[in-house]
């Protein structure tokens, strides 16, 4: 909808929105954007019980998990939802976006899988405190920004596009649909198993993904709204009725037909009192007595990479799939964006939730129509609730949520046509940005790829002099981020 056909609110309340967040400007309405902050949410509110599950069963290196005791799995998740809340609703006021924030799921699994090996929960919190003010001072001094112009308008669509298929991947694998495959030579499959076919979650995925895309191809304006409603009700009566379970049973798996995280059903209870005790559990330089300064400054270098190219990566393409960005991919308030989203850490490691960063599920809202920060306000508000309301999160599966993702992957590939395939030099760099993103599941190793190759395939093209000073220092820098690990392992880190 274009801002020439969009009616201004005339006085009142609505007419300070619509001023304040540019509603009308931007081609939106208010009802609009809150219909777009209610999906975000929707496609977002898994990560209020996935956060707990990939945080809480990680002992740390005494055998403790994640505040120093049992675990605690609704502390984790309140926590999830209060800096979520807050943070969503800082950005949504500050830089006026339709972005929304909660944990990264990369960082949290790196903290879990990897950190968490060598240090203790309160140390590696106190590395996500310390990566966030690493970040807050580059957007402060305006270096991340510059770094942020520097990038080529190509590469910027290639990150966007390659996000696009990365959501779409994460839709298809949380979907059920795609699979590892562990008993043969292709490391992927179609469905949950060749000799038994697709389970109900999976088949719920599915009707759920044909129920958006014909919504869209009628051009009803809550098509993502509508099809993730309705296919939970499904999903629900469905669980009802063949009583398929989850894959797990008490941390153990049972069958691979099952809901991955959350089983549909009515909840037992609505209202529960949140629980804050995660919150505050840092140690800053801990870390650095019990493994070493080199090794600490390793782990904090890779967390830094990885925050703030993902972030970039993500605002990028959200605001070019929102259309707010220029022909050079930059967008309005990008200062405040990333002042805002680099805070996401420190909180995120302050709350022990670990780094918290701009999520791709915001495409869906903006899909939706969301244009403005209006909408993440929206969204903000509806995490705070969430907090006394946790029962409630556990209603929509994310077999559900998955199937916004897919429609949102399809929506974002369309700037594919706005590269240059005919320049190699151009088109092979944004390849590589565009499929390693969901070959390796990272963003961030996406974006280093890009940058390095766009480097070094241009320099010795004789284009040496079109490359920005500063993409020759985030080249390196990324070189560095590629071999972090071996140089950690060199030194006994």
């Amino acid at each position: 909808m274009s801002s020439s056909t969009t009616e201004k609110p005339k006085s009142g309340f609505a007419a300070s929105l619509d001023r304040y967040f540019q509603i009308a400007k931007r081609g939106s309405t208010i009802g609009t954007e809150f219909r777009g902050g209610l999906v975000i949410f929707m496609t977002m509110v898994y990560i209020i019980i996935l956060n707990p599950i990939i945080l809480a069963f990680s002992p740390d290196v005494n055998g403790n998990v994640i505040g120093g005791g049992a675990p605690n799995q609704v502390a984790i998740a309140s926590a999830t939802a209060l800096a979520a809340g807050v943070l969503t609703i800082a950005f949504g006021l500050v830089a006026r976006l339709p972005f929304a924030l909660a944990a990264g799921l990369g960082i949290n699994s790196f903290l879990a899988v990897t950190i968490v090996k060598d240090v203790t929960w309160q140390e590696a919190m106190g590395l996500v405190v310390i990566d966030g003010i690493i970040i807050l001072i580059l957007a402060l001094t305006g270096l991340r920004r510059l770094i942020f112009n520097a990038v080529p308008p190509a590469l910027k669509t290639a990150i966007t596009v390659g996000i696009g298929l990365f959501i779409a991947f994460i839709g298809l694998v949380d979907g059920g649909l795609v699979r590892i495959n562990d008993a043969g030579p292709v490391p992927v499959n179609l469905g949950v198993g060749t000799d038994h076919g697709i389970g109900l979650p999976t088949t719920i995925f599915i009707i759920g993904v044909l129920t958006i895309a014909v919504l869209m191809a009628l051009r009803v304006r809550a098509a993502i709204l509508i099809g993730l409603i309705s296919t939970t009700v499904i999903a629900i009566i469905a669980e009802a009725i063949f009583k398929v379970g989850g894959k797990f049973v008490k941390g153990e798996f049972v069958t691979p037909f099952g809901w991955d995280t959350t089983v549909p059903g009515l909840p037992t209870s609505v209202f529960a009192l949140p629980d804050f005790t995660t919150i505050g559990q840092v140690d800053l330089f801990g870390s650095f007595g019990r493994i070493g300064a080199l090794a600490a400054i390793m782990l904090i270098f890779t967390l830094v990479f990885s925050n703030f190219f993902d972030a970039m990566g993500t605002m990028t393409g959200l605001s070019k799939q929102a259309g707010l960005a220029d022909k050079d991919g930059n967008f309005p308030r990008l200062q405040s964006a990333l002042v805002v989203e680099g805070a996401g850490a420190v909180v995120g490691g302050f709350t022990s939730t670990s780094s918290n960063t701009v999520y791709i599920e915001s495409a869906s809202g903006i899909a939706g129509g969301a244009r403005t920060g209006l909408a993440t306000v929206f969204t903000g508000v509806l995490f705070l609730v969430a907090m006394f309301f946790t029962p409630l999160t556990s209603v929509v599966p994310i077999e559900v949520g998955a199937s916004a993702l897919v429609i949102v992957g399809a929506l974002m590939m369309a700037q594919v046509v706005d590269i240059d395939w005919k320049d190699w030099s151009t088109s092979f760099p944004a390849f590589l940005t565009i499929i390693i993103m969901p070959f390796t599941y990272s963003i961030a190793n996406g974006i280093g790829i890009g940058f390095i190759t766009w480097v070094i395939v241009r320099a010795f093209s004789g284009k040496a002099k079109e490359i920005h000073p500063l993409l020759w220092i985030v080249a390196a820098g990324f070189v560095l981020y590629f071999v972090a690990a071996p140089i950690q392992a060199a030194f006994g880190g």
